[in-house]
C-alpha cells in the first residue's frame, strides 16, 4: 500500500565516535534496524507498533544524503562527497561519517565523543507498507509494517531525541490510524444493532 509524500522522521539507536586516526573524526552508527518493532503509540485501548522490514531500503533513493544537526542547517557530512557511506547489512542500514572537514563537524565529533550528543533522528518518506491488526490482552494491537523507502533525505544528530515510545513526526499517521480503528468498532457496533433489533422484531411477529 503507498502512502503519500509527507516526509517522516523517527529517532534512531545510539551513535559513537570511533578513536581511529586522529585527523578522521568518524563516528557511525544505524539509522534504523530492520525486525525490530517499537512502539509509537499506546493509549490503553490501541496500541499502535512500526517495524523497518529488512527490504525497505532496497529501492529507496539515497543519491544525495546528508548529515545535519537537529535537521537543518551545517551540512556535516554528505555521501555525495564521500564523507558519509551507508550500508545495509543484516543489523540495519549502517551510516559512517568523517566529520573532520570542517571545525564546525570536528567539534560534533567532541560532542559525541565525550557523550553530549549520543542520539540520531532520519528523515525518510515511505512507499509502499502493511498493517495487520490483532487483539492482545483485550486491546487493539497494530504493527505497521514499512516494506518501501522511497527517499532518504538526512540523518542528523539531535538535541531531543524524540521519547523512546512514540515519535512526533508519526502522530500523523497514528490519528489517522485510530480514527479508522474507532470508525471500524462503531461500524461493527452499529451491525450488532441493526441485527439485535431485527431478531427483537422477527420474535414479536
Amino acid at each position: 500500500m503507498a502512502t503519500n509524500n509527507e516526509r517522516e522522521f523517527r529517532r534512531c539507536a545510539e551513535f559513537r565516535a570511533l578513536d581511529s586516526d586522529e585527523n578522521s573524526y568518524v563516528v557511525e552508527g544505524y539509522a534504523t534496524t530492520f525486525d525490530q518493532p517499537y512502539m509509537l503509540y499506546d493509549d490503553g485501548n490501541y496500541e499502535i507498533r512500526e517495524v523497518i522490514d529488512k527490504a525497505a531500503f532496497e529501492k529507496c533513493d539515497t543519491s544525495d544524503v546528508i548529515m545535519q544537526y537537529d535537521h537543518q542547517g551545517h551540512v556535516f557530512a554528505r555521501n555525495r562527497n564521500g564523507t558519509l557511506t551507508l550500508a545495509a547489512d543484516d543489523t540495519g542500514l549502517k551510516i559512517t561519517a568523517r566529520l573532520g572537514g570542517t571545525e564546525i563537524g570536528r567539534q560534533l565529533y567532541e560532542e559525541i565523543k565525550g557523550g553530549y550528543t549520543d542520539r540520531m533522528s532520519f528523515a525518510f518518506v515511505v512507499s509502499d507498507q502493511k498493517r495487520e491488526s490483532e487483539m492482545i490482552n483485550g486491546k487493539t494491537v497494530v504493527t505497521r509494517r514499512i516494506t518501501g523507502i522511497r527517499k532518504l533525505y538526512d540523518v542528523s544528530a539531535v538535541s531531543m531525541p524524540a521519547n523512546d515510545s512514540t515519535s512526533i513526526s508519526a502522530r500523523s499517521w497514528c490519528d489517522g490510524e485510530i480514527a479508522r480503528l474507532e470508525a471500524e468498532r462503531l461500524s461493527a457496533l452499529e451491525y450488532s444493532r441493526r441485527k439485535l433489533a431485527l431478531k427483537i422484531k422477527l420474535m414479536e411477529v
